[in-house]
């Protein structure tokens, strides 16, 4: 490895002469520039660093095949920020080499240059092919990084690289825009129900590039470039990685957490509805699944089961004895998952305490964060506050709650984290103060440090089996035990459609626990024929999703409130054809356990996705980077479900490289091509890769 070395600046518009190792060398700047200026080089501690014009630029060795970039304007770059990166990065072999004002940082794969003037360009290592480069807005002003400041030693911060013709760009976490492939896009970088920000960026190109700040922001992915945005932070800082897809999830899980193994009883079927209102009436669901013979793994005890927002236990009016309904699931073999809010209502008996001790969200310009919402024992809504899970000590007394009132005494060890964006109203991150920094700068975190609290709390508390379900994530969040599932959505074919995208983004995104609610959320009536008929084909892709969690706010619905739920949600509150073929899928899914804890042990130990898009497994295959409709489920079973009403046939592309068979009919097709296949109402089409034997059919 090089010794330090410096480039000291030359003469704008003349070549210098090369440098050695320890001693100085010359570069050209371009005139074009607004102040030409060649930087500083050196090499510390296996790092490569750049500086000129009171700016920091340090690529250092991030894990295999990768790198952790970090810039500042005035002064060094700042260790300790909040980020989704591990603390420390995988022991790398790399090299440095700094020489003709050029400094180069080579790991595995993965070869990064920069030039006098502080641009910095990826390369393929092997055979020096660009996989990006930075990329200046004008060639007068600004240049690939932008500081604006904003007050306080924070900017508004802006990096820009270039665009390349046909790259295709996925992950970003989940949205709900229905695309794949997602270069044109313009995304927010901000959390709400239904669309998680995790910024993280798949390119067709070979390289994947996280995004290593929890700012509020934005990403353009633009034809003329891609920018990358946080509207108020004190650093640039990103990580990116040479690779196949498949390779890349390996490094991105290293360097962010892997999930835990998914426990079995997660891998079956979870009941749930918008809400089982006391405790008579969510044991006489499960007790009616056990006397139907039909498999269920987990029901839901969901929100306003406690006594006020934030007290977070159980109202003794609606739920009179919870140890015996525990002890009763388990006897059934079914586990009891607990609703858990992140809000505090002023009824709640911790509100002052927590209040006094600075445990909740504050504000830059006022009170507390508040919002509204209904509680118990009173006619109104009441003003709510929330915890702040970026504060270690507000975790532990969070803890210490759901220890006290759900852990200790019923043995409940699964919770359902809703509203963990947190669900603010209105969202103005700008005027939020969190213990970890202001909104502007870390608010993106929230849902992956409330995972953390119960994941840590678990832990210490001696539980090895660990699975919240969050209504929102970031990077990282997969590490705490999180699954996410894709907030409160429509009803219809068309939102149906949206979730395969958003599912396969996500899993790119790191997070391989996803789940829908199956049927939607909003609505549905299940006296509705084509509601049934949406029912059914939703049903069939939940089954073949990560995690299959039947919920949804069915007709007739009641207004928001302590006695609000919606109508029947339960495999037979659908008629006899539509709960006969739902019934197929559940033992479906149950012959299936076996093959879904192999994938999810897949998660676990190297980071692959469960669902995951064709080109995963096939990248060499140019039409597998363009299917937005179907997914394989593991590395063995291609699913493809039908999203059109009134559909009986469904046409899919099988990947070449590969020989796949109907896992109904047996009839094999050779890949690379599109084949047609029959789609009846209780089908839905499967193929299994390269003669995989599968329990798909009864």
């Amino acid at each position: 490895m090089n010794q330090p070395a410096e480039n000291q600046p030359g003469q704008p518009g003349q070549q210098g002469p090369s440098g050695n190792p320890g001693q100085p060398g010359q570069g050209s700047a371009s005139l074009a520039q607004s102040s030409p200026t060649v930087g500083t080089f050196r090499e510390r501690d296996g790092a490569l660093e750049w500086s000129g014009r009171q700016e920091t630029v340090r690529i250092e060795p991030w894990g295999p095949d990768a790198v952790r970039v970090r810039a500042r304007l005035g002064g060094p770059v700042l260790e300790g920020l909040p980020g989704a990166l591990l603390d420390e990065a995988p022991v790398t072999e790399a090299s440095v080499k700094i020489e003709d004002a050029r400094g180069q940082l080579t790991v595995g794969a993965l070869t990064v240059e920069v030039d006098a003037e502080g641009l910095v360009r990826f390369l393929r290592t092997d055979d020096s092919a660009e996989l990006l480069t930075e990329e200046r807005a004008h060639f007068w002003w600004p240049g690939p990084r932008l500081y604006t400041p904003v007050g306080n030693g924070h900017h508004r911060l802006e990096q820009r690289f270039a665009a390349y013709e046909g790259e295709k760009l996925y992950g970003l976490g989940q949205h709900q825009h229905g695309l794949l492939d997602q270069k044109g896009a313009v995304l927010d970088l901000v959390q709400r129900n239904a669309e998680v920000t995790i910024p993280v960026l798949t390119s067709s190109r070979g390289y994947t590039l996280l995004w290593n700040s929890p700012a509020i922001g934005r990403v353009e992915l633009a034809g003329n470039g891609t920018r990358w945005v946080a509207d108020s932070a004190r650093q640039i800082d990103y990580w990116i990685t040479a690779g196949q897809p498949a390779d890349a999830q390996r490094r991105y899980s290293a360097v962010t957490g892997r999930t835990p193994m998914l426990p079995e009883w997660a891998a079956g079927f979870w009941q749930c509805k918008l809400r089982y209102r006391t405790q008579d009436e969510l044991l006489g669901v499960a007790r009616e699944y056990k006397r139907r013979g039909l498999p269920i793994d987990a029901i839901v005890c969901d929100f306003f089961h406690w006594t006020h927002l934030g007290e977070w236990k159980f109202d003794p009016a609606e739920w009179p004895d919870p140890a015996a309904m525990q002890r009763e699931l388990t006897e059934l073999g079914i586990k009891l998952v607990v609703s858990v809010w992140p809000s505090v209502s002023p009824l709640s008996e911790n509100h002052q305490l927590m209040e006094q001790r600075g445990y909740f969200i504050g504000t830059q310009y006022g009170p507390m964060a508040h919002a509204d919402w209904p509680d118990k024992e009173v006619a109104s809504t009441v003003q709510v506050a929330f915890y702040d899970a970026t504060n270690p000590e507000a975790r532990d007394f969070m803890w210490s709650r759901i220890k006290e009132n759900y852990l200790e005494p019923y043995g409940i060890t699964a919770f359902w984290l809703d509203a963990c964006e947190p669900e603010l109203k209105p969202g103005f991150q700008e005027n939020l103060r969190y213990w970890a920094g202001p909104g502007l700068e870390v608010g993106n975190m929230y849902p992956s440090e409330n995972a953390r609290t119960f994941y840590e709390g678990m832990v210490a508390a001696g539980e090895t089996e660990i699975v919240t379900l969050n209504r929102s994530a970031w990077a990282g969040s997969q590490r705490y035990g999180a699954a996410l599932w894709s907030g409160d959505i429509g009803t219809d074919f068309a939102t149906l459609r949206r979730q395969i995208a958003a599912g396969l983004n996500t899993s790119l995104s790191g997070i391989p626990w996803w789940n829908t609610d199956i049927g939607g959320f909003h609505g549905g009536d299940p006296d509705d024929p084509a509601y049934r008929e949406v029912m059914i084909r939703w049903f069939q892709f939940g089954a073949l999703s990560p995690l299959m969690r039947l919920h949804g706010f069915r007709d007739p619905g009641m207004p928001l409130g302590p006695d609000m739920t919606g109508g029947p949600n339960e495999v037979w509150s659908y008629g006899g054809e539509a709960g006969t073929i739902m019934e197929k899928y559940l033992r479906l899914r149950e012959r299936l356990k076996p093959y879904v804890l192999d994938v999810m042990r897949a998660a676990h130990e190297e980071g692959l996705p469960v669902m995951r898009p064709l080109f995963l497994e096939f990248p060499d295959d140019q039409t597998a980077w363009s299917v937005a409709d179907s997914y394989l489920f593991g590395p063995d079973l291609l699913v493809a479900p039908v999203l059109t009403a009134g559909a009986s046939v469904r046409t899919a592309y099988l990947p070449a490289g590969a020989r796949w068979t109907d896992a109904w009919t047996g009839v094999s097709y050779e890949g690379g091509t599109n084949v047609t296949v029959d789609a009846p109402l209780d089908r839905i089409p499967l193929f299994l890769r390269d003669g995989a034997a599968l329990p798909i059919a009864e």
